[in-house]
């Protein structure tokens, strides 16, 4: 028991610095004030209908309302693993090299937990998903950011070389980037594998916006050269088919990496979203036409919103892939976005997101202002409209 006293201490320490999540605080400002709201980044209309279906479907019949396998159900696995083969190019045995996760956000902890020893360093490029740092305190490793500074927020390859210490594990890459949309290149995603190969170092690969880029291509790093057996790539449904409530995110990775992943992911939720599961097997398996409608439709919204944010006098920088837009506040001769965030809705009724909350060091993205475009084309109207009231 003592020892239990003395770990919860250095526990609530790691913990203490994240509190209440971004996320959560400017969704409750929003409702409070009636803004709408382009900060957290879940779509306003649901996904296909027949994969809704497909889950009142597998309710009804009995599919996933008891504790589906821990690995995920076949079906699922299957999917994945064809997705992998059909649009990837990469072969997977779904039954030792695909784990089903309750969203991408437990497959990223389950990988920290199952790869890291207290101490070890993760190299990350800034600005990041807030659950990155979070998840690496809580396996006990240290982070060390590498920074993608404005206006392309391209990764300094030199940089990230020097950044490898002996200490150094384990990569944790995200590519289409939230919250910058950079998508990293063949070039880069090379030297990266490259690096990796030399200095005998494994890679998380967070790719749930594979399917959401618009100039560009997504490369998954699992498939260069040397990078089979030590890259962990995560995904998830969420994004591609607009159903984010249902948490269904996958592991693929060589046997052992899935194995040591696995181990640790069933002592988080051991299982979850049974019936979704079934569905997300449907929605896998859904022609290219809708893969290739989607990405045109979010591009479509892109530059519908992007266009008014520049007419509303920010300075926008342009994404390659996700579904958000960085843009920059010191044309209104601001530069605090935290403080310009939370007066945002009383000025023009509209909900956004700082990114220096996505920094280990604030200052470099002390005046960017993150905003998301899945929304209706009236909401982003409405949105462009309101956000005019700003404007010199």
């Amino acid at each position: 028991m003592a020892a239990m006293t003395q770990g919860r201490p250095l526990l609530n320490r790691r913990l203490a610095e994240f509190g209440t999540t971004i996320f959560a605080e400017m969704s409750a400002l929003a409702v409070r004030t009636g803004s709408i709201n382009l900060g957290q980044g879940f779509p306003d209309t649901d996904g296909p209908e027949e994969i809704r279906e497909a889950a009142v479907r597998a309710l009804r019949d009995g599919h996933g309302n008891q504790y589906p396998p821990g690995p995920g159900i076949p079906e699922l696995r299957t999917a994945i693993a064809d997705h992998q083969q059909r649009f990837r190019g990469l072969a997977l045995d779904s039954d030792t090299e695909v784990l089903v996760t309750a969203g991408a956000t437990e497959a990223i902890a389950a990988a920290m937990l199952a790869l890291l020893e207290p101490g070890d360093e993760v190299i990350a490029f800034e600005p990041y998903y807030d659950s990155y740092a979070a998840c690496i305190a809580m396996a006990g490793g240290v982070r060390v950011p590498q920074t993608l500074r404005a206006p392309d927020f391209r990764p300094d390859l030199d940089a990230l070389r020097d950044a490898v210490t002996p200490r150094t594990r384990l990569l944790l890459l995200n590519s289409p980037h939230n919250p910058t949309g950079m998508v990293l290149t063949r070039e880069e995603l090379s030297a990266i594998a490259a690096l990796a190969v030399e200095r005998d170092l494994l890679v998380v690969t967070d790719e749930v916006y594979e399917h959401l880029v618009f100039e560009g291509e997504h490369i998954p790093l699992a498939s260069l050269p040397g990078m089979r057996d030590r890259t962990v790539s995560i995904s998830s449904a969420g994004k591609t088919f607009s159903y984010t409530g249902w948490k269904v995110g996958w592991v693929t990775a060589a046997a052992p990496l899935v194995a040591a992943v696995r181990t640790a992911k069933q002592y988080l939720t051991y299982v979850s979203a049974g019936p979704f599961q079934y569905a997300i097997a449907e929605a896998l398996r859904l022609p290219d036409g809708y893969f290739d409608g989607l990405r045109t439709d979010l591009r479509r919204k892109r530059d519908l919103l992007g266009d008014g944010l520049r007419a509303a006098g920010f300075e926008v920088h342009q994404p390659q892939g996700t579904y958000f837009i960085t843009t920059d506040i010191t044309p209104f001769g601001e530069k605090d976005a935290y403080a310009f965030c939370r007066a945002l809705p009383e000025r023009c009724g509209v909900v956004a997101i700082p990114n220096s909350v996505f920094y280990d060091d604030p200052d470099a993205g002390r005046s960017q202002v993150r905003f998301t475009f899945c929304k209706r084309d009236d909401v982003l109207h409405d949105a462009v409209g309101r956000l005019r009231r700003l404007a010199p």
